[in-house]
């Protein structure tokens, strides 16, 4: 029995050794998402802010910026504002219209 759980011991040791790199790349993009989204939420404590203000200011494309905000809205942190331009403005939700 004790020879059984060495022999598993050892295939779970080389099995995280075997994974180490996926696990450590994963950690790695967990952290740069939080921190973008943390930026963007801070963006817009102040006043609603538009797509490509959100993109400039985060230093993040576009398409990202846009992935983020529409991420956060279908969770219910974000919501759609009045239109500015051709663009609308994302604002923290339950700040209302300012």
């Amino acid at each position: 029995m004790s020879e059984q759980k060495n022999t598993d011991r050892e295939a779970l040791k080389k099995l995280r050794n075997a994974r180490k790199t996926s696990i450590d790349r994963a950690r790695q993009a967990i952290k740069e998402q939080n921190r973008v989204i943390k930026s963007i939420k801070a963006l817009m404590t102040a006043e609603g802010k538009t797509i490509p203000e959100i993109a400039n200011a985060s230093q993040i494309s576009t398409s990202q910026a846009l992935w983020y905000i529409m991420a956060l809205k279908k969770y219910g942190l974000v919501a759609e504002g009045p239109k500015d331009g051709n663009y609308f403005k994302y604002q923290l939700a339950g700040q209302g219209d300012k």
